[in-house]
């Protein structure tokens, strides 16, 4: 005897309260297994699969693709123990195997469900293979493939009969998401493999195209009807919705000021082709600094701090989680380094490196994208000197460092060629005066100029 279960969207965490369907994993009549991804969604946070508790047949889903669905309401049902036995002896899969067992032995226990409600969040079980269930009086049953193999095959072509070899999800959903034909496309790759740079360039020509058409035809229906044409409308949801009352938020609650410094980067530059010895990790630019930040956050620990504006205290905060901002085709995010105070710059820029190419594919979860302490921003990579940048709240402070360009400078008393920096200190004045945030900023600069001096905070 069957049981139906209704799966409803999980709280995902940190104050989410709801997310939009991306694609969904599993169709109506699909045999699904326990723990088993059945749609993937996004937050304002981050892309996630949501795998569901029960194992069984699927009888309904709930939610276009696109649509916003808030935390609590239903995803699919799942109809535990219908799953039928030929199905099950050919291997659907643990958790529908597990079904089939449980329609054998009458209505299955809770502990059918896993209680697992994130890929990555405690689920260990491998996702099983699925399969459609054969209607009465159909032919044969169709096969669906798990998402490990969804991941490299090749996606048919709707009318061409050829197949279109692309192999990263990433490039299926930037397709996806721009409406883009694949089947359309020429892949550049290796016996004809769709990359993204080819779907990057088809995105652009569209455009670019479009773009051209749109003003033309706009041109003539305003010169021929006298008005004037209508102004493109984004929707603020999702990450840039997100990011949007973040912003807001901060500037609203936080009396922020900034203070700047220039800086001789040539010793620091000098000092990291140094530790790049071949056989050595290699270590970014970017780890150097957030070492020397950790280093003045442990000289000046008033600013790795968040102020309590309920019972308006100031919270000095142990630990420094420090996150640096990563543009990202899906825009600006905040990766954090967890307890970057105890990591040495080897581990911090493997660190990095590891989150950067994480946000790249859009993969970070919600808990390496919460709860930092401290932000560093590398706004040199756009090409500028400077900036008065908007401090993450709920935090206290960001550092901001600008392009390294070769400038003139006073080196040892003569004019010369050196590699120059502009550091830039944002603060929330609730929690420091000026001389705190300029010892700051001071003691940074020092570092940078003089690496060595890193080596009397060890």
């Amino acid at each position: 005897m069957a049981v139906v279960r209704e799966f409803t969207l999980p709280d995902l965490g940190e104050g989410l309260t709801e997310a939009t369907i991306v694609q969904w994993l599993v169709e109506v009549g699909q045999v699904v297994a326990v723990d088993q991804p059945v749609v993937e969604v996004e937050t304002a946070k981050a892309m996630v699969e949501v795998p569901c508790p029960y194992g069984g047949v699927v009888t309904a889903r709930f939610g276009e693709e696109g649509a916003e669905v808030p935390v609590g309401s239903p995803l699919v049902t799942v109809a535990v123990g219908a799953v039928p036995d030929d199905l099950a002896s050919e291997g659907a899969g643990d958790g529908a195997a597990g079904a089939a067992g449980a329609a054998d032995t009458g209505p299955p226990e809770e502990s059918t469900g896993s209680g697992n409600v994130l890929v990555g969040y405690g689920t260990s079980a491998a996702a099983a293979r699925r399969r459609r269930v054969r209607p009465a009086g159909a032919g044969p049953a169709q096969d669906v493939p798990a998402p490990s193999e969804r991941a490299a095959a090749p996606v048919a072509a709707a009318p061409e009969s050829r197949t279109i070899p692309v192999i990263s999800p990433l490039v299926r959903r930037m397709a996806r998401e721009n409406d883009l034909d694949l089947g359309e496309l020429t892949g550049s790759g290796r016996d004809g493999l769709i990359l993204r740079s080819d779907v990057e360039r088809a995105i652009r020509e569209r455009e670019t195209a479009t773009t051209a058409a749109s003003v033309a035809g706009a041109v003539g229906a305003a010169s021929a009807a006298g008005a004037a044409p209508q102004a493109e409308r984004i929707p603020l949801k999702g990450m840039r919705g997100a990011a949007a009352e973040k912003f807001s938020r901060s500037r609203q609650e936080i009396p922020d000021a900034t203070c700047w410094v220039d800086a001789d980067a040539t010793e620091l530059l000098a000092a990291r082709r140094a530790m790049n010895v071949p056989g050595a990790p290699k270590v970014s630019l970017l780890a150097l600094l957030a070492r020397v930040t950790t280093a003045a956050l442990a000289r000046f620990p008033e600013l790795n701090a968040t102020v309590d504006t309920r019972t308006r205290e100031i919270v000095r905060l142990p630990a420094v989680h420090l996150g640096f901002a990563a543009q990202t085709d899906r825009g600006l995010v905040v990766p954090v380094v967890r307890d970057a105070h105890t990591r040495t710059v080897e581990d911090l820029s493997a660190e990095m490196a590891r989150l950067t190419e994480t946000a790249r594919t859009g993969g970070l979860s919600p808990a390496e994208l919460t709860h930092g302490t401290f932000t560093l921003n590398n706004y040199g990579v756009f090409g500028v000197d400077g900036s008065t940048p908007i401090i993450n709240h709920p935090e206290a402070a960001m550092l901001g460092v600008g392009r390294i360009a070769a400038k003139p400078w006073v080196h040892e008393g003569e004019l010369a060629v050196r590699q120059v920096v502009q550091l830039s200190f944002t603060f929330d004045h609730r929690v420091c005066d000026g001389a705190t945030a300029g010892g700051f900023l001071r003691f940074v600069a020092d570092c940078v100029e003089q690496p060595a001096l890193l080596l009397r905070t060890l």
